[in-house]
Formats: structure tokens, sequence, C-alpha cells
């Protein structure tokens, strides 16, 4: 069974190990890197939590973390943004990205959000089929587009609230 835990700045440590374990394993899939995270102090790692508007996850099997989202308010009205999904690979195809997409859907669309964003590596394709299969489409190829560097770009998702 999939629990899910809404964590703040107190919880730094969780979603400290979770993100680095996600930028080492996984480098190709964010525009964060690595070295821009693995010293950081304490301070960051707690202000990251405590961003307005802000909300965080951890899903957990059988008491071990095994993923994390978190979801951001945008200064468009009614628009908020997924952010930092990260399943660990031994738990993917257990229905954990699913959960903790519906856990930032659910904690959007209660605050009143209508459309929700995300930014996607283009060549993360599994990635990309999960959010496709959660009802995010892709938004037309042009400017919505965004350049990391020569070798990668991520794609805008957007899903309306139903």
């Amino acid at each position: 069974m999939i629990e899910l835990r809404q964590i703040g700045p107190d919880e730094w440590e969780i979603w400290k190990h979770q993100r680095l374990a996600a930028l080492k394993i996984a480098p190709y899939a964010f525009s964060s890197k690595l070295a821009d995270w693995e010293n950081a102090p304490e301070q960051r790692w707690r202000d990251r939590l405590s961003m307005p508007g802000g909300y965080q996850v951890v899903a957990s099997l059988q008491d071990t973390i095994v993923g994390m989202a978190g979801g951001i308010l945008l200064s468009e009205s009614e628009a908020a943004e997924l952010v930092s999904m990260w399943v660990t690979p031994s738990a993917r195809g257990r229905g954990v990205g699913d959960t903790l997409v519906a856990a930032i859907e659910e904690w959007a669309y209660g605050i009143g959000v209508t459309t929700l964003k995300l930014s996607v590596v283009e060549t993360n394709f599994a990635a990309r089929k999960l959010y496709f299969r959660n009802g995010f489409v892709d938004v037309e190829l042009g400017s919505s587009d965004i350049e990391i560097d020569d070798m990668c770009r991520e794609r805008l998702m957007v899903k309306q609230k139903q």
C-alpha cells in the first residue's frame, strides 16, 4: 500500500535525501544539477520547503520513502506547477508516480487552481508516459519549450481541471 505524507521545513532531511538521490540517479531528468544542491546548507533546504503557496509530499511503500513531488502556485491566475517529481527505480511500475501526481492535483484543485502545469525533459519517455496517462497534454512546440542546454529540451505539459 502506498502511503503519502505532506512534509515541511522540519523534515528537510527527508526531502534532501530524495532530491539528491534523484539528481544522482537521473541527472538528465531535472533542470537542477547535483552540484547545485549536494553541499547546500540546511537553511537552503528548509527554504525550499517553506515556499509560500508550496506543497511537498513523499510516498512510502512498506515504511520506506520511495518518491516525492511538489506543487507551487504560479503568478498566473489559477495555475500551479508540479515540480520535483521523483520515484526511486525500485518502486517504479507500482503506482507510486500516479499516486504522487494525484496528490498534487488534489492539493492544487482543492485551493482553486484550474490549470496544472509541468516541465519534463523531452527524451524522458517514461515520465512523459506517466503524465499523458494522468491527463496532461503537450503544449504546442515553440516558445513553450525550455532549453536546458544544447543536448536537452524540456516540454511544457498542462492539465485543466475537469
